[in-house]
């Protein structure tokens, strides 16, 4: 794909929810100054496409937050969907431009909850917080892809999952298929922070060539905390895997966090 209305794409940067994200150059018509910006290209057509289009353009305009990734224009060509966003070079935790201290990444995390609780306060769950999701930034970090945002309604069960690998960050209730709570996302938070400080999974390695295997496992073996992680981050990670009702809040993770970092 070339680019999309007067963007101009320079090279895809991965799939997301839904959606493809691309670099492009800044139309001249943005009122802002960065050179680059990002666009989300969601997949599909028709009235499934607009409902997903809306959901995700209706959470970022709900929430006013430094830690949540700035959201600059949207639009529609061809039945086609978009939104562009700020370009943040640094990378993600998934994936960082450079080499960075573990403190970095923890004020990233940081960060990335704040954001999360940024979107509880205003009745949206992110449901996909994932290593991929939490850009780094020269000072902290921002949450991106509200692809599976989902408004907190009384019996509303998940209508969509993530890409295979956020499987290991998702809490095993929401892929039972039970109610999407703020609880989902703190344990999630949970689970990026043991990934990047242990450098190991909940669950190991995960049998992520067969989805079948993987959702198995997932469902079948409790998570597993690393013996290698510091004491105050084990206690941390555990906490968010307790029970919904005894989990932090994301506000609380970030404070923690922080004090660690």
């Amino acid at each position: 794909m070339q680019g999309i209305a007067d963007y101009d794409f320079i090279r895809s940067l991965g799939r997301g929810n839904h959606g493809e994200f691309f670099l492009a150059r800044r139309p001249e018509r943005l009122p802002i100054t960065d050179e680059y910006v990002v666009v989300k290209v969601l997949g599909g057509t028709g009235e499934d496409a607009f409902r997903r289009a809306t959901r995700e353009l209706k959470a970022f305009a709900a929430v006013r937050s430094p830690h949540l990734v700035t959201l600059y224009d949207a639009g529609q060509q061809a039945g086609v969907f978009y939104y562009s966003m700020e370009y943040l070079p640094d990378g993600s935790l998934a994936s960082p431009a450079r080499p960075r201290g573990l403190a970095d990444y923890h004020r990233a995390l940081a960060c990335a909850a704040r954001a999360a609780q940024a979107l509880h306060e205003a009745g949206i769950v992110h449901r996909d917080i994932t290593p991929s999701n939490v850009l780094l930034t020269e000072n902290g970090g921002k949450l991106a892809d509200l692809g599976l945002a989902q408004v907190l309604t009384q019996g509303a069960t998940i209508t969509g999952m993530g890409a295979l690998p956020s499987v290991e960050f998702t809490d095993p209730a929401l892929l039972r298929g039970d109610p999407a709570t703020t609880a989902v996302d703190v344990w999630s938070l949970g689970a990026v922070l043991h990934r990047f400080t242990a450098g190991t999974g909940l669950y190991g390695g995960l049998p992520v060539h067969d989805p079948l295997l993987t959702l198995r496992t997932v469902l079948s073996t409790p998570p597993m905390i690393s013996d290698g992680l510091p004491p105050k981050v084990a206690d941390l990670v555990r906490s968010c895997l307790d029970e919904p009702s005894a989990r932090p809040t994301a506000a609380e993770f970030a404070e923690r966090l922080e004090a660690l970092a």
